[in-house]
């Protein structure tokens, strides 16, 4: 009786084992790193054990495998003998039996479960029993380590090392689920991977809205058009703007002014960066910082100017449109008529889907590449075309881009069932 007992309590020991190491293999294989190394920054040594054993998740892994298989293995063969002394013959049946269901919901089922919900938390926990087990199974895992280098090998598998850029845009999005960030962090965070797709093309200020200044004008001439633009820096030209030689800084004109200098414009003229137009932003971006330097000017194919670029351009791609006392409002998308807009050609084409109920993506951005996607060409004033319900006609072009448009919204058609 006495023996009974004991193997009944050693079955209760053996399962609960179990239980521990399914539910650790659970925890670790979807804990949360980063929340895990947040804790541990905290100062809880426990995380950071936990957080050391999951940066080592192949042999934690094995050791977890091997530990739950011989748990098992023992759980069956005692409950074996033990079933078999109580009730002879059948005792091996009605062992299966018993200890399968026993396994499956105390030892697999019910542990697993609960540490999928917790596994931040069971991985803190179950850490230092963990380690143990690690340091004893070592040799045996470093065989099993070795063994999976030669089928990795032989079979040519590659260790995928770092995360892209979907499971970055995963993780934010889960982060602001939980209410870890905001919302405005979170399109911050999705603006900032989009920016090393997105070409200069989608962010820069046309030519025809270029305020630049001939090299022979006046200290005077300069100064106020500084006063009425509100820019700190100009581009300036010589004979005519497809002769950019430079930017003037306002500071500079000032110094000038100021000090009753009698050094010429030319004297305060800086270099500028010419970048090509499909140069991307985050390129441009890494340019600017080391020449320390707030604006470039955009070529075309012939070596004209295109349009210029500013710090600012890239930085409102970013964290949208950054104002000030000398911005102008202009609406991207007016409304003119009940089912009729002007838009604008640097208008962000997804808002403008969004407002006539349209949800289709694009590989552009600016209304200006959509139209040239859609011709295959710069189209002149007055071409039009049509897009589902939408009729488009070209309001305002240059030979470079596309600068407004006219859309009339058409009733969608109705499907018949």
């Amino acid at each position: 009786m006495e023996d009974s007992i004991s193997s009944i309590l050693i079955l209760v020991l053996l399962i609960t084992m179990s239980a521990y190491f399914s539910a650790t293999e659970t925890a670790y294989s979807s804990l949360n790193k980063i929340k895990l190394k947040s804790i541990a920054n905290k100062g809880n040594k426990k995380a950071k054990l936990a957080l050391e054993l999951s940066e080592k998740y192949d042999s934690v892994i094995s050791t977890i495998l091997i530990g739950n298989n011989i748990v098992n293995i023992a759980t069956a063969s005692l409950a074996a003998v033990l079933f078999t002394k109580l009730l002879g013959s059948s005792g091996v049946t009605v062992s299966t039996i018993v200890m399968t269901i026993l396994i499956l919901i105390f030892g697999e089922i019910s542990p697993k479960s609960i540490a999928k919900d917790i596994p931040e938390s069971f991985a803190i926990v179950s850490a230092p029993l963990l380690n143990v087990f690690c340091i004893i199974l070592k040799p045996v895992n470093h065989i099993f380590c070795l063994w999976k280098k030669l089928i990795s090998k032989v079979l040519k598998i590659q260790k995928h090392s770092g995360i892209t850029e979907d499971e970055i845009l995963t993780i934010a999005e889960e982060a602001e689920n939980e209410g870890g960030i905001n919302p405005q962090q979170l399109e911050i965070i999705k603006s900032a991977i989009e920016l090393n797709e997105q070409e200069v093309i989608e962010a820069f200020t046309p030519r025809v809205d270029m305020i630049a200044v001939k090299d022979s004008c006046s200290k005077e001439e300069l100064l106020n058009l500084f006063i009425e633009s509100g820019f700190s820096r100009i581009p300036v030209y010589h004979d005519n703007i497809d002769n950019v030689i430079g930017i003037i800084n306002e500071k500079d004109l000032i110094n000038i002014v100021v000090n009753n200098n009698n050094e010429e414009i030319s004297s305060i003229i800086k270099p500028l960066n010419v970048i090509q137009p499909h140069m991307k932003l985050s390129h441009l971006l890494k340019v600017l910082q080391n020449n320390k330097s707030h604006m470039a000017l955009i070529a075309d194919e012939y070596g004209g100017t295109m349009g210029i670029i500013t710090l600012e351009d890239i930085l409102e791609e970013l964290v949208g449109e950054i104002w000030d006392e000398h911005d102008k409002v202009v609406n991207d998308i007016e409304k003119i008529g009940e089912d009729e807009y002007i838009v604008r050609g640097n208008a962000n084409i997804e808002k403008v889907l969004e407002e006539v109920d349209l949800e289709d993506e694009f590989e552009v951005n600016s209304v200006n590449g959509w139209v040239i996607q859609q011709f295959g060409k710069i189209p002149k004033v007055g071409e039009s075309f049509e897009y589902k319900n939408l009729k488009i006609v070209i309001q305002k072009a240059t030979k470079r881009c596309v600068l407004e448009i006219r859309i009339t919204v058409d009733e969608p058609m109705e499907i018949s069932s």
